[in-house]
């Protein structure tokens, strides 16, 4: 057996052993095998909705679709459950950010526990569960052709209320998803408060999915409309203000500050001496990337992983542009993979910077976990940005190198210094993500054909479910400009004629023609 093939089975036999079960049946996978009994306050031996995700994707890739099923109907049955944190109660569409399985000692009887974020550091409550919960729904769907599961009176529910908590009406009128800092998968102050690039791609990620699951025989059209409207809106945002580029870097180097009227060029207020000085060195001539956040006099010009390769995958990032994020990967391969891949984010807070934002948080010291560190469950997001977009070879090279110190230092949470090169001071081993995200790259490089659960191409609209709405208006594809990269077995076009938003001028309130900046 060669090293990968090896190192295949070795990753199968220890996600396998992290398998939670409820009254004998799977419904998930705890986030780590390594639990220390004396740590009973950590909370690695429970499901999370996010780390389970690429376990659920490499569980449907190898045709073991049972465990992914239960998962998903026991959270949409956690979901219903009253949530409460110290004095509030959250919205009725919060998904839970992880549960495990409790056993009473004097009935013996079992029963499954969730947290809300009551029981997590800093009480933040997670704004990304109900998004991963969507979006793998959709994928087993697709994988599957069992519509039973999304179609069921209880996961159509869940659908809607996750998608109602974020498209209530409110004060703040950007199209974008506010969030607290700390409510994502960075869950622990990084300064990305406000409307940070993850949430943003995987927001969009949902909507599309979460509509493509809605059934037709329901009266969902005013519900669809707003999704639609939504969409429309915040694919025109992402791709215009989020964007940056050598040559976009160069207009907002040049801006022109406090301009008012209809006419600014300076939309955001941006003041030109807010540019810190490493993004001039990281920004090749080519290539570009969707910079961390954008709102008002404020630009995060950091990279972040997680966003820009969903946004290559969900087809939020035009052709284009998701070309250009690869190139940047390429043409920066020592700063973001180094020798073990990939960053979370670069590049690192340091000093003072570090001590305002982090409130000196002392697992998020430099080039460590949250703060550029090198997370190997990266891997997957990287290897689906790259079949997507027909560059497989990028993913081929990263597998690589992780192969050769993953089965070796244990599969370890992340890894620490600029290179990616220690082991992380605080990681926890035999993770689980680092395990199932290392399968899932490896398994779609094996057969690229499966990624197509996790793409959302245009030309794949409607094919999921029977039952869903028709419709014509999908966020982020008008006519030739702004084409999805295709799957090489994808053979249908898409023509300009297909998409409404085509006709509309690129400053209109809903949202504009969503064409390549």
């Amino acid at each position: 057996m060669s090293k990968g093939g090896s190192l295949k089975k070795e990753a199968w036999e220890v996600l396998r052993k992290s398998i939670m079960y409820h009254h004998g049946m799977p419904i998930g996978t705890i986030a780590a095998t390594t639990i220390d009994p004396l740590e009973d306050m950590v909370n690695y031996n429970q499901v999370f909705m996010r780390d389970f995700f690429s376990s659920g994707i490499a569980f449907l890739i190898a045709g073991e679709p049972e465990i992914v099923k239960n998962f998903l109907l026991m959270a949409v049955q956690l979901q219903g459950d009253e949530k409460q944190v110290d004095c509030f109660t959250l919205g009725e569409g919060v998904m839970p950010a992880s549960f495990k399985v409790t056993v009473d000692q004097n009935s013996n009887q079992e029963s499954v526990e969730a947290d809300f974020g009551d029981a997590a550091i800093a009480r933040v409550a997670p704004v990304d569960s109900g998004f991963w919960w969507i979006v793998l729904l959709r994928a087993y769907t697709h994988s599957t052709g069992d519509h039973s599961v999304a179609n069921s009176p209880q996961c159509q529910l869940g659908i809607i209320r996750c998608l109602n908590l974020c498209l209530h009406d409110g004060f703040d009128t950007f199209p974008t998803l506010l969030c607290a800092d700390g409510c994502s998968m960075i869950d622990r102050r990084m300064g990305i408060y406000g409307y940070p690039l993850d949430i943003q791609s995987l927001f969009y990620m949902a909507l599309r999915c979460g509509k493509e699951l809605l059934r037709q025989d329901r009266d969902m059209g005013a519900f669809v409309e707003r999704i639609d409207k939504r969409l429309h809106a915040l694919t025109f945002h992402m791709r215009q203000y989020f964007w940056l580029d050598h040559n976009q870097l160069n207009n907002i180097y040049r801006y022109k500050t406090e301009e008012y009227s209809y006419t600014a060029v300076n939309k955001f207020n941006i003041m030109p001496d807010s540019l810190p000085n490493w993004v001039f060195e990281f920004m090749p001539n080519k290539g570009g990337y969707m910079v961390g956040n954008v709102s008002p006099a404020f630009m995060d010009f950091r990279w972040f992983t997680i966003g820009n390769f969903l946004a290559i995958t969900s087809s939020l990032a035009t052709n284009q542009q998701a070309n250009a994020i690869m190139d940047l990967v390429e043409e920066r391969w020592d700063e973001l993979i180094g020798e073990m891949p990939m960053k979370c984010m670069y590049p690192a807070l340091e000093g003072e910077e570090w001590r305002i934002v982090t409130g000196c948080d002392p697992k998020n010291t430099r080039w460590s976990y949250h703060n550029s560190g090198s997370w190997p469950v990266f891997l997957w997001f990287l290897t689906a940005a790259a079949i997507k977009v027909g560059r497989p070879n990028i993913a081929h090279r990263a597998l690589e190198i992780a192969e050769k110190r993953l089965l070796k230092d244990e599969w370890p949470e992340y890894y620490d210094g600029k290179l990616g090169r220690t082991i992380g001071k605080q990681a926890r081993k035999l993770q689980t993500w680092t395990i199932s995200g290392y399968l899932v790259a490896k398994l779609l490089l094996e057969d690229p054909s499966q990624a197509e659960m996790l793409f959302m191409d245009e030309d794949m609209r409607c094919r999921i479910n029977p039952l869903a709405r028709s419709s014509s208006s999908e966020g982020g594809n008008c006519g030739s400009e702004c084409r999805p990269t295709m799957h090489p077995s994808q053979r249908r076009s898409i023509h300009s004629s297909s998409c409404p938003l085509s006709n509309l001028h690129p400053h209109q309130e809903e949202g504009g023609c969503c064409r390549d900046f």
